[in-house]
């Protein structure tokens, strides 16, 4: 599908995620284990026929620029029918530097959907967990002769003020929004994932009056600046789909990989997750290990016990450790009856012999994080 150019956002913070996203932009960020956040949305594209991607990052951007590279693991390292290309801001007329928003963004680097002659535009979050096939969105968009089609999900009336909440008809177009609201009305959300007819979206930013409000976010500026043309069409995704913006959210879709059936299926050979990955040897399960219910990647050593959790490559469990219903990044190491419950561990990170990590009833918020550690687990 040649004539789709797909413009990933991945130039997050990611705020909520603490001191995870303190080096490293949120799609940057390890999940289940071997993978990387932005690993699902280039996946998607390439499952879904789609190879002309663009990477737009800003925060942090050496740790996703190094692990996307030239694009080989997604198949994207071509110089003809495709290719990815990592956009970073820069200095130019007009222009201070930073990215203000969603919509500023594609603004900016509006050349790569002029280079050629596409006729759609689809414009992803990078920092969402999902497995999604986009042809049907672009069937449906194309058919309803659409010039923005969201694609849309129910969430938990909890979860529902951290989104964008549609309204919508029952012939599918959209006809309110709201951006993170406080006291949603809606729980229908906006998956942030964008299919724009090209033609919309140069209109959108070349047509508009000096005296037009300034298009900088996508959901607070584009989507009801354009709603009441009657363009906007909403695409109800039944399938899985997670944005793990918290400490929580995160841990919890990382356990859900453990269940007997996940809603995730990281084994579906016909949509598989790719993703750039180290020589590494296989892992190494020891005759004193005990591991029940857990992911454990290649270069892990395992002495001791993992119940529950999810290990990246080369962790090492020492005898007599104890993880349990942890999440342990990259090359840390685990010490001798150390023990870690409900903890998400950082790369590289050495626990000492008989350290212990989140364990006892103590579940008050943190003191100098509050407002994102306050679910009792330790990072």
């Amino acid at each position: 599908m040649n004539d789709v150019a797909v413009m990933i956002l991945a130039g997050g913070q990611g705020e909520r995620l603490s001191i995870l996203s303190r080096q490293r932009a949120k799609p940057a960020v390890p999940f289940a284990g071997k993978y990387r956040i932005i690993d699902f949305a280039l996946s998607n594209c390439v499952n879904s026929g789609l190879y002309d991607v663009a990477v737009l990052t800003q925060y942090r951007p050496h740790s996703l620029n190094e692990h996307i590279g030239h694009g080989r693991p997604w198949d994207l390292d071509r110089e003809r029918n495709g290719g990815v290309l990592i956009l970073q801001p820069y200095l130019g007329r007009g222009h201070s530097g930073w990215y203000r928003g969603t919509a500023d963004a594609v603004y900016h680097n509006l050349f790569y959907i002029t280079r050629r002659n596409y006729t759609d535009v689809l414009i992803l979050a990078g920092d969402h967990v999902y497995a999604m096939d986009y042809r049907p969105m672009i069937e449906l968009h194309r058919r309803m002769r659409a010039g923005v089609t969201v694609a849309v999900q129910p969430v938990r009336w909890e979860e529902a003020s951290r989104f964008g909440v549609l309204f919508v008809n029952d012939d599918g177009w959209v006809i309110d929004f709201e951006e993170k609201p406080a006291q949603p009305r809606s729980n229908l959300a906006s998956m942030g994932i964008y299919l724009f007819r090209r033609d919309t979206l140069l209109d959108l930013f070349s047509a508009r009056s000096p005296d037009a409000p300034e298009m900088i976010d996508f959901g607070k500026d584009v989507i009801p600046f354009l709603i009441p043309t009657g363009s906007v069409l909403a695409y109800r995704f039944d399938g899985y789909w997670q944005d793990v913006g918290t400490i929580q959210s995160y841990w919890e879709a990382n356990m859900a990989l453990l269940e007997d059936v996940p809603a995730l299926n990281l084994y579906d050979p016909n949509w598989r997750i790719h993703t750039r990955s180290e020589e590494r040897p296989p892992a190494l399960i020891s005759a004193s290990a005990r591991v029940n219910r857990s992911l454990v990647s290649h270069g892990c050593t395992i002495e001791g016990t993992v119940e529950h959790s999810v290990l990246s490559p080369g962790v090492v469990v020492a005898r007599g450790a104890v993880v349990r219903d942890s999440i342990v990044m990259t090359d840390s190491v685990i010490g001798p009856d150390a023990v870690l419950d409900r903890v998400i561990l950082d790369k590289e990170v050495v626990v000492g012999p008989g350290c212990q990590l989140g364990v006892g009833d103590d579940m008050r918020p943190n003191r100098l994080e509050p407002r994102r550690l306050n679910t009792g687990i330790t990072l």
